[in-house]
């Protein structure tokens, strides 16, 4: 399966596996359907830029059920255990009060606890509620330190809670495998199903969503990945193998994809630090910024940016040939040097921001809106975007603008309240990328 599904089309593929699952009644089915409805309902639908949305949700549910069908094949599983690993993976992360995108499992039970629709669900299926909370608590990540003892504290308490699994050691270790098997499902299954393109967005979606600077994506991703195949590589093996052969080829392309991107980072800061490699600002001329070649090679930086950073996409071309827009790029070694990152940005009543930002000075035509910085991959974290931040002050200065305007990381902003006076305008979460003001 090579394309990227669609919540529609992974319902569709899970609804097949329910019946090839002998998951016969029809509460299995209003089960997948209350939960995307759930998800839509709260704003966590495909829509929502974090990592933890409806996508991630059903993507989980349907790798649960394909690599499950293989393990029942080869009588690993049973047919009980298929229907609490369903149920378990359709809810492991629905947390809809988030304040952050990472879901908090204690509010997830609570949902599911509190819920009389998924409650009579559950009853309807006959699934003790104690187990499908067991599961989810072993989805806890990382699995260690007082994350992984207080999931622990939980499950022994479920356990005595159940009539099923109190004093039966040997079944709740087997629940205990079971949630072992859900939370590296939970971890493999999207970069299963698609190629290095679709981990690559996942990778933002969860850095944007987790407030993360993009210098450490491809450094998390790394180390994210060498984790799970050191350290879980019993289940990553017994999971991958009950995939089909194209899903393996996705999940390992993936991997050595992120470890070749990390390998250029580490080569670029080595240049960097032995002074093989500077990094300078540059003002455009208005003759290349009419240049398509200048045009394509800013667009692919551009792209490079996470979805809701992209500012003006459907007018870039225009954007960037606009002489009232300010433009200055970051080059290697020189002014005329490969282009690796650029600042735009203009007068804020040109863009259409976020309906819940309300800025004072909008139609006094005296702020000028930068855009989010774009950088290629592997080039954050040098001081780079922060020249070009500060060249396009200048350019802003000599437009005689009043004030400048932006999103950054809540973080960053806070450290700007200090030494540029910068204000809060507006706050998101659980994104914590936040719309702030300075005074020029």
């Amino acid at each position: 399966m090579q394309e990227v599904l669609t919540s529609q089309s992974l319902r569709n593929e899970i609804l097949s596996l329910i019946v090839e699952s002998g998951l016969e009644q029809d509460c299995f089915v209003e089960m997948l359907d209350y939960t995307i409805e759930l998800f839509e309902t709260q704003g966590l639908g495909a829509e929502y830029y974090g990592y933890h949305n409806i996508n991630h949700e059903l993507e989980v549910t349907y790798v649960t059920l394909l690599a499950a069908n293989e393990a029942k094949n080869s009588h690993k599983f049973t047919n009980e255990d298929v229907k609490y690993l369903y149920a378990a993976a359709l809810f492991h992360d629905f947390d809809p009060q988030k304040s952050v995108d990472k879901p908090h499992e204690e509010s997830v039970l609570k949902f599911i606890s509190m819920d009389k629709k998924l409650r009579s669900l559950l009853d309807v299926a006959k699934l003790d509620l104690e187990i499908i909370k067991v599961l989810i608590l072993r989805t806890t990540y990382p699995w260690m330190g007082k994350f992984k003892e207080n999931a622990e504290k939980q499950i022994d308490q479920c356990f005595k809670n159940s009539d099923l699994t109190r004093n039966n050691q040997p079944y709740q270790e087997h629940i205990l495998y079971l949630g072992w098997y859900l939370s590296v499902v939970d971890r493999v299954s999207g970069y299963t199903l698609g190629n290095f393109s679709k981990a690559m967005e996942m990778a933002k979606m969860n850095a944007h969503a987790l407030a993360w600077r993009p210098s450490v994506i491809v450094r998390s991703s790394v180390a994210y990945f060498e984790e799970l195949l050191n350290k879980e590589t019993e289940m990553c093996k017994i999971i991958l193998k009950s995939l089909p052969k194209q899903m393996r080829i996705n999940f390992f392309n993936t991997v050595l994809a992120f470890m070749n991107l990390r390998q250029q980072e580490i080569s670029v800061q080595a240049n960097y630090a032995y002074e093989n490699l500077k990094l300078v600002p540059t003002i455009e001329q208005m003759h290349t910024r009419k240049d398509p070649e200048f045009i394509k090679t800013l667009y692919s930086i551009f792209e490079e940016l996470p979805a809701p950073l992209q500012f003006e996409k459907e007018n870039f071309e225009e954007s960037v040939k606009n002489p009232e827009v300010i433009l200055n790029t970051l080059r290697l070694n020189d002014c005329k040097g490969e282009i690796v990152g650029f600042a735009k940005g203009g007068l804020l009543e040109t863009y259409q921001l976020r309906p819940e930002v309300r800025d004072e000075n909008y139609g006094y035509k005296n702020t000028v809106f930068l855009e989010p910085l774009a950088l290629k991959m592997g080039y954050w974290g040098l001081q780079g975007g922060s020249e070009m931040r500060h060249m396009f002050i200048m350019q802003a200065h000599a437009k005689k603008y009043k004030y400048l305007t932006s999103f950054a990381l809540r973080d960053v902003i806070r450290a700007r309240v200090e030494k540029e006076k910068a204000e809060f305008v507006a706050l998101f979460d659980p994104e914590r990328w936040d719309y702030y003001r300075v005074k020029l």
